[in-house]
């Protein structure tokens, strides 16, 4: 299986949780430090060095991505699942948002997951694997001060459901998980929170923040064939906070 962001947050939690069942694993990352401290925890629970391989790079480079997939094939001969979970975010109103921001956030929430998926596309059929990609609540609830990231992911979620359309004939499926607040260094770094008034502003009904493991075991679930049936679905993960009115405040004032 590939996950795609897998050096710290939702994507090392999934490798793990990977790593623990025994899958062969390929995880990618733009933090060469970061992925290799991703390995050694997956090692940790027991899954062998050799199932494992890394790929370094910026998936907003195409090249990278066809490297992401040859890679994966030539070691271990097959895809089975495959997690878009790479994404970034900037922290600024609309009219406020650049050029280059608007562009980072559609290219690498958007256009790579895009991209990796088309390449990835012809092996999943030979599998009938699945694509699990990670969204957010975002892309179903408009919120200040990061209307790009929702638009990413609104399109994201659109391209999850038309995607599982057009392969769920060929057996492959496609859905997406749609976290709230979850424990990540790039949201606490984008918002300069410390932990506690992180945790303060999620706002969830269930009180306090995600933890990676719950969006892992979401992910885990939607891959495997207890799943075998479900295709095109948004997968909320945010402890009720999409049931709340939109338009929620994003930070702690």
């Amino acid at each position: 299986m590939v996950v795609a962001g897998a050096s710290a947050g939702i994507g090392e939690g999934t490798a793990l949780m990977f790593a623990r069942y025994g899958c062969l694993l390929t995880l990618t990352g733009r933090d060469e430090d970061r992925l290799a401290a991703v390995v050694q925890k997956c090692v940790a629970t027991g899954c062998p060095a050799d199932k494992i391989i890394t790929v370094t790079g910026d998936t907003r480079n195409s090249s990278v991505l066809q490297s992401i997939v040859d890679r994966t094939v030539e070691t271990f001969g097959r895809i089975d699942i495959l997690v878009n979970n790479a994404g970034t975010i900037h922290y600024t109103r609309l009219l406020d948002t650049t050029s280059d921001q608007y562009d980072d956030m559609m290219n690498v929430n958007m256009k790579a997951v895009f991209l990796l998926s088309q390449i990835a596309i012809p092996h999943l059929i030979k599998t009938k694997g699945t694509i699990v990609n990670v969204s957010s609540i975002c892309g179903q609830r408009s919120m200040p001060e990061v209307g790009v990231y929702c638009m990413s992911k609104a399109a994201l979620d659109m391209f999850t459901q038309c995607l599982a359309l057009e392969v769920a004939p060929q057996g492959v499926r496609v859905n997406s998980v749609n976290p709230g607040t979850v424990v990540s260094l790039l949201a606490r770094r984008g918002l300069g929170l410390n932990d506690e008034e992180y945790a303060k502003g999620a706002k969830h009904p269930l009180g306090g923040v995600g933890q990676p493991d719950d969006v892992a075991n979401t992910i885990a679930f939607l891959a495997s064939d207890m799943a075998r049936f479900i295709t095109g679905q948004l997968v909320f993960v945010d402890g009720g906070r999409h049931c709340i009115s939109a338009g929620l405040t994003t930070k702690v004032k």
